[in-house]
């Protein structure tokens, strides 16, 4: 890999004009092209530093408008080899702040387009009432060549995905990861083979566009010492990588080994989702600290209030980015290019997605150009996209997010799946409903298809599965305000006791309960996402909204995957079944001619019971068929089968501690209480003849 030069004397540093487009940092044939969009700065100022540390520019150029201006856009070429240089922008302009203008021009920007920056890696502060000191974020004149090594992107349709979503640095930053690498792109990188040893088919990462841990300044009431944002639901830099996932220290290390951690989940077989931040940014209401888009051109990048001195915040992070004017939109589309082309990402999921959707006044618009935009884009066509379909300003469009290319995010599968099986009376339809694919959802007017349904039980935001079934309320004391954060309805069930127990029958009865709602999941159509370490029964000791938690509350502890290692089996057995029988995984919803329904006795069903037990049995292509039987209530339940199908073969069973292959002798079934059963015959039911 091509290696920095030292920086270059005054004196040979010499400018241009430089060109309006593209934005941004663009490696010319004699140089470097800088371009930046401000509307309504009168003046705007390059510098430029050797290292991430030197208190004071190595050079900086004043731009003239007369020369490095075309219309909203400033611009400068830079001649010469300055890879690995860093540089920031001021910008002076209007001063009314009822006009929505927060010029400072004394303050250090960041380029909205930095692609790689540099700042504080992850290290945690003393643990002390110490203020940690501010970071200084700056771009960096990165060098872009990488050597992908003929990679090839997986081309998995929405029907073969199995999303897996994890944190970066909670993966393998516990040392029971046994990684080289902990905390890092390239801890991720080791985890692979255990990621393929699941089937998982892509990676869902939570937020990686550059954020500051310590940018909020929140500490422990009861230590003084500082919570980081530890999630990364802040963003710094939409462009650019974390810098603190990089285990290198030169300034292109975030860059190259975020490259290099998508390049081998490629050669996986596994794509890579982003879990991105375009609804807000980490500077916060009009009391936070300005770093890039409010000195840039405050009255352009964000929603406003009526007065023009506040932000409205639909988000519930202070401000609201305008996502819907030209320019904003613009940036928006040009940074998922660069994380598809330069980076090769293969998808991304939208937090507060409906955000995206608002207009400049806040209102819901009813064919938001954005969306469309993003939809219709040449170069995102082949991209995944997951809608979060609510935000915090009181949106909520799960099942009718504009555009046809949106998968969503389905808390509806969430909340009925969880409810079912802790037993919530007259949940048996609802329940059917998701296990099909959603079609009261997703069917619109027959043209809709389950694939839009992301099905998921847990996911960051909210419990993990063990402590779905563990805690009755949630504990997030440790997050300093007083338990009134994270949601409050959770259907959980501590089935018998709060917390960790050493009761064996209890515990039993909780991993029942994490399979079958597992089971439910992996043969539900839809796309399954499980939060990662629900398969060995991470605990966040009953927080659901471990967003400041950096620290054993989070971080995936290993030894319970080897404690656990019969539930890590049991959840790729459920996978590979899922993939053995694709009838599971179809792009549409059922036919009456593929699947029925029935009741213990074998006749039609009680939807509205309350007694939460049903059956069904479902004909595959060809000769084969798949019966599924769910008994949530407490008690043992005898199922007949309607059908004439025999040489049954049980493939999962719950209540047992290890499902092994086994015949049904008979279409007589018995099943424990609170437990799944599927079934396979090789031979077709007669009612489907």
């Amino acid at each position: 890999m091509p290696q920095y030069v030292k920086a270059l004397p005054v004196s040979q540093v010499k400018i241009g004009r430089g060109e309006p487009l593209p934005l941004g940092l663009h490696d010319c044939h004699d140089g470097t092209n800088l371009a930046v969009f401000s509307r309504h700065a009168t003046r705007m100022t390059l510098l430029l530093y050797e290292s991430a540390n030197a208190p004071s520019p190595y050079m900086n150029f004043d731009l003239e408008a007369d020369h490095h201006r075309t219309g909203d856009v400033w611009h400068v070429r830079l001649h010469g080899d300055l890879r690995g240089m860093l540089y920031a922008l001021q910008a002076d302009g209007p001063r009314g702040a009822d006009q929505g203008h927060r010029f400072q021009p004394d303050q250090l920007l960041l380029d909205p387009y930095a692609p790689s920056i540099s700042g504080n890696a992850w290290s945690l502060p003393p643990e002390s009432s110490v203020e940690p000191a501010a970071c200084t974020h700056r771009g960096v004149i990165a060098d872009h060549w990488f050597n992908w090594q003929g990679e090839v992107r997986p081309r998995h349709p929405w029907n073969k995905i199995i999303i897996y979503e994890t944190h970066v640095r909670g993966l393998t930053v516990h040392p029971s990861s046994g990684a080289e690498h902990p905390g890092q792109f390239l801890g991720v990188v080791e985890k692979i083979p255990y990621f393929k040893r699941l089937g998982i088919t892509a990676v869902e990462l939570m937020p990686v566009q550059a954020f500051d841990p310590y940018a909020r300044r929140k500490r422990d009431p009861l230590t003084g010492s500082s919570m980081p944002n530890y999630w990364g639901y802040d963003p710094v830099a939409l462009f650019a990588p974390m810098p603190g996932y990089a285990a290198g220290s030169s300034p292109n290390a975030p860059v190259t080994e975020f490259k290099t951690m998508v390049r081998e989940l490629h050669k996986a077989g596994i794509k890579v989702i982003l879990d991105v931040v375009f609804n807000h940014t980490a500077e916060g209401d009009e009391t936070g600290e300005t770093s890039s888009f409010r000195g840039l051109d405050n009255a352009i990048y964000y929603i406003l209030s009526p007065d023009r001195r506040r932000y409205l915040d639909f988000t519930g992070c202070g401000n609201t980015l305008n996502c819907n004017h030209p320019v904003v939109r613009n940036m928006i589309v040009d940074c998922l290019r660069h994380w598809v082309v330069q980076m090769h990402v293969d998808g991304f999921r939208f937090d507060l997605a409906s955000i995206l959707g608002r207009d400049a006044g806040g209102k819901i618009l009813p064919n938001p150009p954005l969306l469309e935009q993003i939809a219709e884009d040449p170069l995102l066509r082949d991209v995944k996209l997951i809608a979060e379909a609510w935000d915090a300003g009181g949106a909520f469009q799960v099942g009718e997010f504009p555009g046809t290319r949106w998968a969503e995010w389905n808390c509806h599968y969430r909340d009925d799946v969880r409810r079912f099986w802790r037993g919530d009376p007259g949940m048996t339809g609802r329940f059917a409903t998701r296990l099909c694919g959603s079609a009261d959802l997703y069917h619109q007017n027959g043209n809709g298809s389950p694939v839009k349904s992301i099905n998921f039980i847990t996911c960051h935001d909210g419990y993990t599965l063990n402590d779905l079934v563990s805690y009755a309320t949630k504990h997030n004391e440790a997050n300093g305000e007083g338990n009134r954060d994270g949601l409050n309805e959770n259907y959980s069930d501590n089935n018998g006791a709060e917390g960790s127990v050493a009761d064996r029958t209890i515990d039993a009865m909780r991993l029942r309960q994490i399979k079958n709602m597992l089971t439910s999941l992996f043969v539900s159509r839809g796309i399954p996402m499980i939060l990662g370490g629900d398969e060995f029964r991470r605990t966040q000791g009953g927080n659901n909204n471990a967003y400041c938690q950096d620290n054993e509350t989070s971080w995936y502890n290993w030894k319970r995957a080897d404690c656990n290692q019969d539930l890590v089996n049991f959840v790729s057995d459920l996978i590979a079944l899922r993939q053995a029988h694709p009838v599971l995984s179809a792009d549409r919803f059922y036919t009456p001619e593929e699947i029925e329904w029935f009741g213990p006795e074998g006749g039609p069903v009680d939807w509205d019971g309350a007694g939460n037990q049903v059956g069904s049995v479902i004909r595959e292509n060809g000769d084969g068929a798949l019966c599924l039987l769910f008994n949530a209530a407490r008690t043992p339940c005898r199922f007949i089968i309607p059908s004439a199908a025999k040489n049954w073969q049980v493939a999962v069973d719950t209540a047992a501690s290890v499902t092994k292959a086994s015949n049904a002798t008979s279409d007589e079934i018995m099943l424990e209480g609170r437990t799944t059963m599927v079934l396979v015959s090789t031979e077709v039911a007669s009612w489907l003849d």
